[in-house]
C-alpha cells in the first residue's frame, strides 16, 4: 500500500519549511508574508504529490473539523446551483471541506440536515433558511456554532448575512419597464413570508408610485412552491386573458420560466405585446426567441463573503453582526423592448 503523502513530503518537495505550506494550506498566505511566487509553487506541490490533509488528526488537535455545512433551498434551482460551486471553490481555497444539503423550501427538512451537519460537527453552517428556521438558527447560534445566511434575512435576528439589493435592483427593473412604455404592469411572485421577497414586491410598488401609476393588488400573482406550475398557470393566464398587461415583473427566474411558458401557451408575443424582466438569470433565457431581461445577483461575491464571515467566526471573530449587502446588475435584452 502507498503510503500517505505527509505534510513534510510538500515542504521537502518545494524546499520550504512545514510552517509554510500549512500557511498556504490554511489561507494564511498573506497573513504570514508567503509571496505569491511561492504559494503558486506550494499549491502545484500539494496538487502534483496529491497531498490530501489528515482531517481527523487535524481536529483532534485543533478542536475543529475543517469542515463546513451549506445549506441551499433549492439545488436545482440555477442560482442555488452556482453559488454552491463558489462557496465549495472557497472553502477549499482556505482548507476546509464542504458538505452540501438542499431543505427544498421545508423547514422540517432543514431541520433534519442541520442536525446531521452539527453531528459531523461542523465548524460553521451557511444557509439560506427557509420559512420558520429563525427558532433553530437561535439554537445553532446558542451552540456556539458560526451561522451566515445568504440570500435571505430576518430582520428580527441578530446573524450574519450576506445578500443584493433587492428593493433597489426591483425598483431599478420595473423603472425600466416603464421607462420603456409600458404601465400595465403585473408582478409574479410566491407566496411567501420571505423578506426578501417582500422586498422584491416593494421595489416594484415604489416604481408604479413614482410614476403615478396605481397599484393594483390583483396584477400581483402569487403562486405556491407546492403548486408553482398550476397557480401561475391559473393566476398569470386569468390576469393576460383579462387585464391588457403589457409587462410582467418575475420575482426570481423559476418563475419567470414558468410563466414564460404561460405567456407561450397563449399566443401572446414578447416584448410586442408583453414585456417581460426577470430577477435572477436562467440558462433558458438565452434559448427563449426573445432573449430575457434579467436583474444578474453578484454570485461570486456573496459566495465569497459568506465563506469570508463563516471563517473569521471559526477563528474567534467578535465583531458586531455583519449584515452585507450587494448590489445587483441589470442585464438589457429585447424581452423589455419599448412599445
Amino acid at each position: 500500500m502507498n503510503r500517505r503523502v505527509s505534510l513534510k513530503d510538500v515542504a521537502q518537495h518545494v524546499g520550504v519549511s512545514i510552517a509554510l505550506v500549512s500557511y498556504v494550506l490554511n489561507g494564511q498566505e498573506k497573513e504570514k508574508g508567503v509571496s505569491p511566487e511561492m504559494t503558486v509553487k506550494i499549491r502545484k506541490a500539494i496538487a502534483k504529490l496529491n497531498y490530501q490533509p489528515n482531517l481527523v488528526a487535524k481536529g483532534l488537535k485543533s478542536g475543529k473539523s475543517h469542515t463546513i455545512g451549506l445549506i441551499v433551498a433549492d439545488i436545482s434551482n440555477p442560482f442555488f446551483s452556482a453559488i454552491a460551486r463558489v462557496i465549495e471553490d472557497e472553502t477549499t481555497r482556505h482548507g476546509y471541506v464542504l458538505i452540501i444539503g438542499s431543505c427544498d423550501e421545508n423547514a422540517a427538512k432543514s431541520r433534519h440536515i442541520e442536525a446531521v451537519f452539527l453531528n459531523r460537527q461542523v465548524d460553521a453552517l451557511i444557509m439560506t433558511p427557509a420559512i420558520g428556521s429563525q427558532r433553530q438558527i437561535k439554537e445553532i447560534l446558542k451552540r456556539k456554532t458560526p451561522v451566515v445566511l445568504i440570500d435571505r434575512y430576518f430582520d428580527n435576528l441578530k446573524v450574519d448575512s450576506v445578500r443584493v439589493e433587492n428593493y433597489e435592483a426591483a425598483l431599478a427593473g420595473v423603472l425600466h419597464l416603464i421607462n420603456n412604455g409600458r404601465r400595465r404592469i403585473a408582478m409574479v411572485t410566491y407566496r411567501t413570508e420571505l423578506l426578501h421577497f417582500r422586498d422584491r414586491q416593494e421595489g416594484y410598488k415604489a416604481a408604479l408610485a413614482q410614476n403615478a401609476i396605481p397599484f393594483n393588488p390583483s396584477w400581483v400573482v402569487e403562486g405556491s412552491y407546492e403548486n408553482l406550475d398550476q397557480d401561475i398557470a391559473a393566476g398569470l393566464g386569468h390576469l393576460l386573458r383579462t387585464a391588457s398587461l403589457d409587462a410582467i415583473f418575475f420575482a426570481n427566474n423559476t418563475l419567470a420560466v414558468t410563466g414564460l411558458k404561460v405567456i407561450n401557451s397563449l399566443g401572446i408575443k414578447v416584448p410586442n405585446q408583453v414585456a417581460v424582466v426577470s430577477f435572477d438569470e436562467s440558462e433558458a433565457f438565452d434559448l427563449f426567441y426573445a432573449p430575457v431581461t434579467y436583474i444578474r445577483q453578484p454570485i461570486e461575491t456573496i459566495g465569497k463573503e459568506a465563506v469570508r464571515m463563516a471563517i473569521e467566526r471559526i477563528q474567534g471573530a467578535t465583531v458586531d453582526t455583519r449584515m452585507l449587502t450587494i448590489p445587483a446588475t441589470f442585464i438589457v435584452r429585447e424581452s423589455s423592448g419599448t412599445k
